[in-house]
């Protein structure tokens, strides 16, 4: 991590070359006008202030340490987020873009987290590949690892609080709402019910069940 780029943030490149290599990314896949690139630019500063926010806010020594925040343009984790952030400005302003950087994640990354899904400013993936986030209300502090997947049942998605955590392959549908604190464990499943605060949860709807995490 050798550049000081804006917000404060430690990169591996500068912020030219940060840029630089957004767009040879962009345009190995899509076609992009002058005005799209001058409206990445535009936002950069943006999308870093968002960075900086989340990472300084996750607990991972990759991310940061000793109130420095660490941002690696070949960390696929890290780059996710980076093009997540720029997906969600540009889903807020209408703007075609929104759906390239959606794309390109998908692309490189594995993961179908659509642009106009609002993330909380600060949350956390460990090895997402396969993770398939949909537009649920989710609490600050969002973990999630591979194979998770949140999803509407006839139209109704989950609503999850606070420091929630998913671990592999668990699944949340439908009108579920999950409350803060909550540990969802390996495999488990979770469709139209409600999850009480402070507890891991094991099994498959409806035979779910709660262990009070204070125990654990």
């Amino acid at each position: 991590m050798n550049y000081l780029i804006s917000c404060n943030i430690f990169c591996d490149v500068d912020e030219e070359q940060l840029i630089g290599i957004l767009l040879k990314r962009l345009t190995n896949f899509f076609f992009l006008t002058k005005d799209e690139e001058d409206l990445i630019r535009k936002y950069h500063v943006d999308v870093l202030k968002k960075i900086e926010y989340c990472f300084q806010n996750v607990d991972n020594k990759y991310f940061s340490a000793d109130g420095k925040v660490f941002f690696a343009s070949y960390h696929s984790g890290q780059y996710l987020i980076y093009l997540y952030f720029y997906s969600q400005i540009f889903a807020r302003l209408k703007h075609q873009l929104k759906d390239k950087f959606y794309y390109l994640n998908k692309i490189l990354h594995s993961v179908d987290i659509y642009a106009e899904v609002e993330l909380p400013a600060v949350f956390f993936f460990e090895h997402p590949l396969g993770l398939v986030l949909g537009r649920a209300q989710y609490g600050n502090n969002f973990f999630a690892m591979q194979g998770c997947t949140i999803g509407g049942n006839k139209g109704v998605y989950p609503i999850i609080g606070d420091n929630v955590k998913m671990y592999s392959n668990s699944k949340i549908l439908g009108k579920s709402r999950i409350g803060n604190n909550v540990w969802i464990s390996a495999n488990a499943y979770i469709k139209d019910e409600d999850v009480p605060s402070d507890t891991i949860v094991f099994g498959q709807s409806p035979n779910l069940i709660f262990k009070d995490i204070k125990k654990q």
